[in-house]
């Protein structure tokens, strides 16, 4: 890939067919991890008159999706109050289906407008924010899979079963940084 490039209100891009299927397959990864999550939402008539939807009340058990949809009260980590529990809990349930909305929704429009095999990609200034997105969330799960670290040297021994896979990370880096560079030009 080269360099995000900003020509007036779009962004342009160029993906090889090999990165064109790493960026479509974590993205789609990640999309699937969220739409399971949102259908482990508990159904609720009143919910479905009102078109108020809530979510689980509890995180997520996964690790993964513990770090893309973080809590949206801190606990007290030493003596967390039963209260503050129960508001935590009642935060996640309100905001987490709106969190999975934007989350899926960002995943989308990569989909849409990362060619499969590759090839050049335009985008106008809101579908650059959803990639800038979209990445970030596959960073994260990929950072929390690989259990990055900010003393993590930038290349593991070649024995380590993590290092191609920090190396996809430290590329992901790398488009989103480029790409955060062509909007804010």
């Amino acid at each position: 890939m080269k360099k995000w490039t900003r020509t007036g209100d779009q962004v342009l891009g160029r993906f090889d067919r090999q990165e064109a299927a790493v960026v479509r397959g974590l993205v789609s990864q990640i999309q699937d991890m969220l739409l399971a999550r949102a259908e482990e939402a508990p159904q609720d008539e009143l919910a479905e008159l009102t078109g108020i939807r809530t979510g689980p009340s509890s995180p997520p058990d996964d690790p993964i999706l513990g770090r893309l949809l973080p809590d949206f009260h801190r606990l007290d980590p030493d003596a967390p109050d039963p209260a503050e529990v129960d508001s935590a809990n009642a935060l996640r349930s309100l905001h987490e289906p709106e969190l999975l909305d934007l989350k899926t929704g960002v995943a989308a429009v990569v989909l849409e407008t990362c060619p499969p095999d590759g090839g050049e990609v335009r985008l106008r200034l809101e579908q650059a924010e959803a990639w800038l997105s979209a990445l970030n969330d596959v960073r994260l799960a990929l950072g929390t899979a690989l259990d990055v670290q900010e003393d993590m040297p930038d290349e593991l021994p070649p024995d380590d079963p993590r290092s191609p896979h920090l190396g996809v990370y430290h590329w992901l880096t790398w488009v989103q940084e480029t790409l955060v560079e062509a909007v804010m030009n």
